[in-house]
């Protein structure tokens, strides 16, 4: 017999897979709450009891690609790699997640990061900036003490860049976004065995500084 628990999950789980459907075939702005309760079979104020707006479930979707991108680059951090290796490691694992939703990229991508809710902003954030923290930790050398600490978010900071280049890319296969990738992996390495000059440190802290009032 399925539990209420069991039961709860299974259509939490079905609003999202047809949330999922509906934005690959009418596109995010020509779906409603609505449209997405009428094709599971619900109510719309039952829908409402599970996500309070599509942004929502929005917001569910990316924190679940989220945790598949963790899941996915983790394992391949394996110790021995560069810094370089790392970073493209865990955004070209970033792309493959991420490929399936290329038709509605830009709505779902200024949806998911608009943070409007600080609750699912910061579970983003905890999610991306732990995988962050992988990559930096498993790379050999580590990277320059004076840096380590802060380069998360600053690899942060370029993964945003690239899921938001990446979402208006009308290229067959995001191949420039790929192209993209390959690029700004050893430009990043190098850049961050510069930090240990004083002129390249302050302008990373600037750039830091900027993110953080922006946030």
């Amino acid at each position: 017999m399925t539990t209420p628990t069991a039961k709860s999950t299974q259509t939490r789980q079905l609003l999202l897979d047809t949330a999922l459907e509906l934005f690959a075939t009418k596109g995010f702005s020509g779906t409603t709450m609505r449209a997405i309760a009428t094709e599971t079979g619900l109510s719309l104020g039952n829908a409402y009891y599970y996500f309070e707006s599509k942004d929502a479930i929005v917001h569910e979707l990316f924190r679940n690609l989220l945790q598949r991108h963790r899941a996915a680059a983790w394992p391949l951090l394996v110790p021995g790699n560069n810094l370089e290796t790392n970073l493209r490691i865990a955004l070209d694992q970033a792309l493959e997640i991420m490929a399936p939703f290329h038709e509605f990229g830009p709505a779902f991508i200024r949806t998911a990061f608009a943070g409007a809710h600080t609750g699912p902003r910061d579970v983003h954030r905890a999610l991306e900036f732990g995988l962050w923290r992988q990559v930096v930790a498993a790379s050999r050398p580590l990277p320059p003490l004076a840096i380590r600490n802060d380069l998360p978010e600053l690899l942060w900071l370029i993964q945003r860049g690239i899921f938001l280049f990446w979402a208006y890319d009308s290229s067959p296969g995001a191949a420039r976004s790929r192209r993209l990738i390959k690029n700004v992996a050893p430009v990043t390495a190098r850049l961050v065995v510069l930090s240990r000059m004083p002129v390249v440190r302050s302008i990373l802290d600037d750039v830091l500084s900027l993110v953080r009032t922006a946030s």
